[in-house]
């Protein structure tokens, strides 16, 4: 048996540390401070259930993908691969006779056993938010404005949301008399193989007339023209309902400010199975996965015992982060610490220094000085550290204040700076 390195991480996960983690949680703080504006509360789910919270029929990530497990008693565990199920099970639970909204935000890990080839990881951070009890347009256009709203307060200025609506594409296949065949003709259209889906359809028997229409799904994508173009290849009730929708959701976001950000994709299916109505996506430059996945999926809730509508998003943390490195937008981690150094004669000096210090609301990294360590051992520490100054106790009436960025040193009273 080969032997693990135990300085290493396994595949799919990794160590997050210093300026990248103190990054990672100024955007993740950001964002879930402009979800809460939107009127969102927090909420908390096991980070990991029973598998039937994620089994088939709910339509979330598919089994081969998940992490597996046995408790005492033999029951089948899942690491969550997403909240959504989570909940959806929770609302039903302790909302199950409200009658008006429920809006909820999270900021939690979820677990896809990714295939190694994928390259991705496989433990990721959301944050996110699900507004439960309300089937409107008005909710649809608060969701999708509130995306491009998080994504350009943390910096992001060139992305686009491409917009879809599954039932457009079920109307299409009802129309042509192949509902049965949405399972495998979904994954073909959302790659935008155009000949794949024709050979498909070709085998299925379908006329020449539908197969266009089916077909046409890979290539109907861009501005609001598309939806004009959509509206002409059918006449489905279900499909002219999706276009319907799609059109009010636009003039809605539009009338909010945020047109410029939208796009529509109608060969975009959504990449899980519970989603009933609207989907969405976010992308920006730099990346080919999407930063934000999304969608309405009003059939989910109803599994666990709750008759209602819902719709949600998340952002992937570490995807995110990456756009924003790759474009090289600025994260500022904050105004840096102070060290308060100090001789060991010193050290009930430096203590009440330190506390003084931490009382006013300042970091203070404090250290005792090494006699074998020269004063730029400390400088360069500093600097990987973000600290900006030094506060020096070497001496009972005076303080050395010294400036990290250039090394300047300034002599004071140790009674000025308690005072």
């Amino acid at each position: 048996m080969m032997k693990i390195d135990l300085l290493h991480t396994p595949e799919g996960v990794r160590d997050i540390y210093s300026d990248e983690c103190a990054r990672k949680l100024v955007i993740e703080d950001r964002m879930h401070k402009k979800i809460r504006q939107y009127g969102y509360r927090d909420i908390e789910t096991p980070s990991f259930e029973f598998f039937d919270i994620f089994n088939k029929e709910r339509g979330s990530v598919e089994s081969k993908y998940m992490y597996k497990f046995f408790d005492r008693d033999n029951n089948t565990l899942v690491l969550r691969p997403d909240l959504t199920p989570s909940i959806a099970r929770c609302a039903a639970k302790y909302y199950s006779d409200e009658q008006l909204p429920i809006k909820f935000c999270y900021n939690a890990k979820t677990f896809i056993n990714n295939t190694s080839y994928q390259g991705r990881l496989k433990e990721t951070t959301q944050i996110g938010a699900e507004l439960i009890g309300d089937d409107s347009i008005y909710a649809d256009a608060e969701i999708l404005s509130m995306v491009a709203d998080v994504l350009l307060d943390n910096g992001l200025k060139e992305f686009i949301i491409e917009i879809s609506d599954v039932n457009y594409f079920k109307g299409l296949l009802i129309e042509a008399g192949i509902d049965h065949m949405a399972g495998e003709l979904r994954d073909l259209i959302q790659e935008k193989n155009y000949f794949g889906v024709g050979e498909l359809l070709k085998s299925s028997g379908v006329s020449d007339a539908q197969a266009k229409k089916i077909m046409s799904l890979t290539t109907l994508f861009g501005s609001g023209d598309v939806l004009c173009k959509a509206r002409s290849l059918t006449d489905n009730e279900t499909a002219l309902k999706a276009i319907d929708r799609l059109e009010k959701i636009y003039e809605l976001i539009t009338k909010m400010g945020f047109a410029k950000y939208v796009t529509f994709d109608l060969g975009m299916l959504g990449n899980l199975d519970y989603y009933t109505g609207i989907t969405f996506r976010a992308y920006t430059y730099g990346l080919g996965d999407p930063i934000v996945n999304g969608g309405r999926y009003d059939e989910l809730l109803r599994q666990f015992g709750k008759d209602t509508y819902a719709i949600g998003f998340s952002i992937t943390s570490e995807q995110f982060l990456l756009a924003l490195e790759r474009q090289h937008i600025n994260v500022s981690i904050g105004k840096p610490d102070t060290m308060v150094l100090f001789d060991p004669e010193f050290f009930e000096l430096a203590m009440g220094i330190v506390r003084e210090h931490r009382m006013s609301g300042m970091n203070v990294n404090c250290i005792k000085r090494d006699t074998d360590k020269q004063m730029d051992n400390y400088l360069e520490y500093a600097k990987c550290n973000n600290i900006g100054g030094i506060l020096y106790v070497g001496d009972t009436d005076n303080l050395t204040i010294i400036e990290v960025a250039d090394g300047k040193q300034t002599s004071v009273k140790i009674s000025e700076i308690m005072n």
